[in-house]
């Protein structure tokens, strides 16, 4: 897409909208005035324009795809060491590379210590790790961490940007891809790369009642981010041949509109996406009380408590323990489902796990067609016995 364009028979070069662009994304060259990869299409330079020489056209225009080749993979960082989502993305990105024989990189930015984290990459068949590390990026900085991978991308031009759909993530993504004015796909439970090297990339749609499937097919590069939990772990290779290269890092790129003020550690505790066992309450639990008789289910087989969206909408949890599209999505090694009915947009958050037991006392409900053990019964009476049986093993041990 060419969004930004200059009416050459109107503009004096005066060099006002250089100067009043907050992005510094304009400068004057030999041919007039040239539009960089900073552009947000903020609009500044069309509304200082004194010609009015300056407009917003968007128009496809032919693309050469050869151009951009290669996958490249956001490496986030996470309490100082890599973010587990980082070892999913660069499994992902190796299946797709290697239909199109394509590498894998990866960009990693941030303070001490993201050197040494950049190491750890390379035995998962990594090509090439891009750092950038500076003091400025110590703690995460939107605008710093965006000119940092863009300035990698514009080097590297990969023909696509992986990035784990976390909360850095999820923040990341759209100015990146605002930045080179192309497409981003957000929560992609699935990734094809077809032989032209368009992504097909595959993620629940109006209301999760269908897959939809998104190709970015004029421009690079294409940008996606996965939800963790939802890919495979890249394996360990037996002889890993990558490098590592330490990318300058100029004044401009770490200077911020972001100033952190104090900085303080949040106790952690073991999210849902963590656990090997979660047991989770549906619409078929009634009360309070009942949420409780669940969540000793939960407690007894060392798990967490999990809701379906209509519970938590009804008080009973909270969004941090809520499984689905706009929840959190999960791949246990046991899940155990209470009167939960199964819409497309809960199994789609949970449909990974090893083992899945369906408690539904309709035997029409949809969370069949994925359990691998069916309870047609009423929960009610199946939990009770579910509770007493284990309590009574453990005694024995």
């Amino acid at each position: 897409m060419e969004l930004l364009r200059f009416d050459m028979s109107r503009c004096d070069l005066c060099g006002q909208c250089i100067e009043k662009c907050p992005f510094g994304a304009l400068r004057m060259e030999k041919d007039g005035i040239a539009v960089g990869d900073k552009c947000r299409m903020c609009s500044v330079c069309v509304k200082t324009c004194p010609q009015k020489a300056i407009r917003f056209e968007q128009k496809a225009k032919s693309f050469d795809k050869s151009k951009w080749k290669d996958i490249l993979v956001y490496a986030e960082q996470e309490n100082g060491g890599l973010h587990p989502v980082v070892f999913e993305l660069i499994g992902e990105a190796r299946k797709l590379a290697e239909k199109v024989g394509y590498s894998v990189s990866c960009v990693i930015v941030g303070g001490e210590g993201t050197r040494e984290n950049a190491e750890k990459l390379l035995p998962y068949g990594v090509k090439e790790v891009f750092v950038y590390q500076h003091p400025g990026f110590e703690g995460f900085k939107a605008d710093c961490y965006s000119d940092a991978v863009a300035d990698c991308i514009s080097t590297v031009r990969p023909s696509c940007v992986l990035i784990g759909a976390t909360a850095c993530g999820r923040s990341l993504a759209p100015r990146l891809s605002t930045r080179f004015h192309t497409g981003l796909t957000a929560d992609c439970t699935e990734l094809r790369m077809k032989e032209n090297t368009d992504l097909v990339q595959i993620r629940p749609a109006f209301g999760g009642n269908i897959m939809a499937q998104i190709l970015i097919s004029n421009t690079r590069p294409q940008f996606a981010t996965v939800r963790y939990k939802v890919m495979d772990k890249a394996k360990k290779v037996p002889d890993p041949a990558g490098k590592v290269t330490v990318c300058p890092v100029t004044d401009l790129m770490v200077r911020s509109g972001i100033r952190i003020v104090e900085r303080a550690a949040i106790r952690r505790t073991k999210s849902i996406e963590e656990e090997d066992v979660l047991v989770v309450a549906g619409r078929g639990v009634k009360t309070a009380r009942d949420v409780e008789m669940v969540r000793e289910l939960a407690a007894l087989l060392g798990g967490q408590l999990c809701f379906t969206r209509p519970m938590v909408e009804g008080g009973f949890g909270d969004a941090a323990h809520q499984i689905g599209l706009s929840g959190r999505t999960v791949k246990p090694k046991l899940i155990i489902t209470c009167g939960v009915s199964g819409a497309v947009q809960f199994t789609a958050c949970m449909n990974a796990a090893q083992t899945i037991v369906a408690i539904n006392s309709d035997p029409e409900a949809p969370i069949f067609r994925i359990a691998n053990y069916r309870i047609v019964d009423d929960l009610y009476q199946v939990v009770p016995e579910l509770i007493a049986r284990i309590r009574a093993a453990k005694e024995a041990q």
